[in-house]
């Protein structure tokens, strides 16, 4: 190498900017960004008309790029306001328009950012050209959502401060590999042969990745053993993932920040903003148990405030020597099958996550083309050889006749569901039964953080399917807005009058019946052997939930804070499968057999001893793949 060329990144980075980018357009600063390259310029303007230039700087840097404009080079912002208005098109809806002078951006909130983009993203390249200022596009949730609205502004009033974060991150993960990959290591740190407490360690040479960070169903105290050496010291870690926002997933990661780590956390958008509303209502249900959680609402700020998102497929730099790609798992909104790139080439490893491998009324089936994969690991909730859950259109019928059974016999149908996933495809199948008359049209009361997650999932139609998607951006046809679903938000008194009245449908969190609103329901239509209680998702081992449907009558039970003592239970007691987020054995076969490329090696974890051993047994004899079924705190090498 010539001694005059650059070695710092962002020198090499800002040299290939000024060999690319013509002489009459200015560049007058690069940055990095987290994992993308933020380009200053003069002439903003003449930037947007050359639109092919910013591709032809990606494809050549191979990283993603941004266009800024220097401070002091865009229009006055009254004069921009009243130009961008006048170029998006009047049926976008615009809600709101905030002016970020230090970094030239405009947010535009609207309804439908479709229109404000334009074909191609012209009207965002025209807004440019005419104001100089860089657009960024936010959807307005057709249903509001205090979630997105508080997660939004907290971004928002922390953008300075983030923009400092970020470039220290994009610092870190530019810099130069200490060396070329010699071995990527895995650590299980929990998730093996159990289902809870999710946490993988992924080691190179030169980086450590933490892989989710989740808590133990039904198990108070059992936590992810982050005291291992492989995992300490905590702050020194790299980057953590997050593959998905369940609890089992997500309930720990704030603990992280409470221990120093002051990195990044990779994860989709909608992700981002359902672990805040899962772990801030995780800290309310310990509280209101008389529990003392494991840390306090600032450290969920402080996580927030570290999230990069990444869109599915968006091949993303988060280590010097890691690239990651996320892909549609199929289980819950933003939920992501996460592909590891180690070195140039060196190894490939995928985290399948949560995964649901054939289409649900609200996603698709989960994704599992990638370039290049060596190491699989693979969820196995549903492992066993017998688990094969019913057909989803036989499930759909068997959870109507239920439903219409105890409507007739004057009983109240009461469902036990997680907020995010199963709740919202319960209210797409009762809907749909309602308006087509096959169901008869009775209240369906939501109680927890139902409603809440409904709204989040309307605020992000681009991660479901084009049928509903299509439903939701027109209000009138949105089926999450149906009459008949009515949030409890009265409290007790709200639901004692819920239960002395006409028969209904309740969805109530939790979904394994481990706290919550459905403890008082359960207290309050638990006596009366003409309602139902109805299971419609997994029940891990050790949950209350797991005992009812295993036919235990007599409960523990403590009302808001009073001595605990046993209360009977005489209502009907169903379950109903097929609505499961979790493929079941033939859809985590199907998932392996047809990856493109198939594995070398699978890793089965996320499910109990006899899931994982029988699925990792399964996997060897039929697709003869080398199997493992890990233990917690065992440590992996691949070469």
């Amino acid at each position: 190498m010539n001694s005059t060329e650059p070695t710092d990144p962002l020198d090499m980075v800002r040299r290939e900017i000024e060999e690319t980018v013509p002489d009459e357009l200015d560049v007058s600063r690069v940055t990095f960004e987290g994992p993308q390259v933020v380009v200053y310029t003069r002439n903003p303007r003449q930037f947007a008309r050359r639109d092919d230039l910013v591709r032809k700087l990606a494809s050549r840097l191979r990283k993603r790029i941004t266009v800024r404009p220097e401070a002091g080079t865009q229009a006055d912002r009254a004069e921009a306001e009243a130009t961008i208005r006048e170029l998006i098109p009047d049926g976008a809806g615009i809600t709101n328009l905030r002016f970020y002078p230090t970094t030239g951006e405009v947010l535009i909130e609207a309804e439908k950012p479709g229109l404000v983009i334009g074909r191609r993203a012209s009207t965002l390249r025209e807004i440019t050209q005419e104001v100089g200022w860089t657009p960024e596009v936010l959807r307005t949730p057709p249903m509001e959502s205090t979630t997105v609205d508080n997660v939004r502004n907290f971004l928002l009033q922390e953008r300075d401060e983030r923009r400092g974060f970020l470039e220290r991150v994009g610092s870190e993960i530019h810099s130069d590999p200490d060396a070329d990959p010699e071995y990527v290591r895995l650590t299980t740190l929990g998730c093996c042969r159990e289902v809870g407490r999710a946490s993988f360690l992924l080691s190179t040479s030169n980086t450590r990745i933490l892989v989710d960070c989740g808590d133990k169903p039904g198990a108070e105290g059992e936590v992810p053993y982050l005291q291992l050496p492989e995992a300490n010291p905590i702050p020194d870690l790299d980057a953590v993932v997050l593959t998905h926002a369940h609890l089992d997933h997500s309930a720990l990661l704030p603990i992280l920040f409470k221990y120093g780590y002051d990195g990044p956390v990779f994860t989709t958008q909608p992700t981002r903003d359902l672990m805040g509303l899962l772990q801030l209502d995780y800290l309310d249900v310990a509280a209101k148990e008389g529990r003392t959680p494991p840390y306090d609402s600032a450290m969920v700020r402080e996580e927030l405030k570290h999230t990069i998102a990444v869109d599915y497929g968006d091949v993303t730099d988060i280590a010097p020597d890691v690239k990651l790609t996320f892909h549609n798992a199929g289980h819950i909104l933003g939920s992501a099958v996460t592909h590891l790139h180690v070195g140039d080439g060196f190894h490939n490893v995928v985290f399948s996550g949560d995964v649901h491998y054939t289409d649900t009324r609200l996603f698709n089936g989960a994704e599992n083309d990638f370039p290049r994969v060596e190491t699989l690991v693979m969820e196995s909730t549903y492992g066993r050889r017998d688990d094969y859950q019913t057909d989803q259109e036989d499930s759909e019928r068997k959870l109507i006749e239920r439903i219409t059974e105890t409507y007739e016999n004057g009983g109240t149908v009461v469902i036990p569901a997680f907020a995010v996933g199963r709740s919202q495809e319960l209210m797409l199948v009762l809907e749909e039964a309602m308006r087509e008359d096959r169901l008869p049209t009775m209240p369906v009361y939501l109680d927890g953080m139902i409603r809440e997650a409904t709204a989040i999932h309307t605020a992000y139609p681009e991660f479901l399917r084009d049928g509903l998607r299509d439903r939701i951006l027109h209000e009138d046809e949105n089926p999450f807005l149906a009459d008949q679903f009515q949030q409890v938000d009265g409290g007790h008194e709200m639901r004692e009058d819920i239960a002395a009245g006409d028969p209904c449908v309740i969805l109530s969190t939790s979904g394994m019946v481990t706290g919550g609103p459905i403890m008082s329901w359960l207290k309050l239509l638990g006596g009366d052997p003409e309602n139902t209680l109805m299971f419609v998702g997994y029940q891990a081992q050790g949950t209350l939930g797991r005992r009812i449907q295993s036919g235990r009558r007599e409960i523990p039970f403590s009302d808001r804070g009073s001595q605990e003592r046993e209360l009977t239970l005489r209502l009907n007691v169903d379950s109903v499968s097929g609505f499961s987020g979790h493929a079941d054995r033939n859809g985590l076969e199907d998932f392996v057999r047809t990856m493109n490329p198939r594995p070398e090696e699978v890793l089965c974890v996320h499910g109990d001893e006899s899931s994982t051993d029988q699925l990792s047994s399964g996997l060897y004899q039929e697709l003869g793949l080398r199997t493992k079924a890990p233990r917690n705190t065992e440590t992996y090498r691949f070469d």
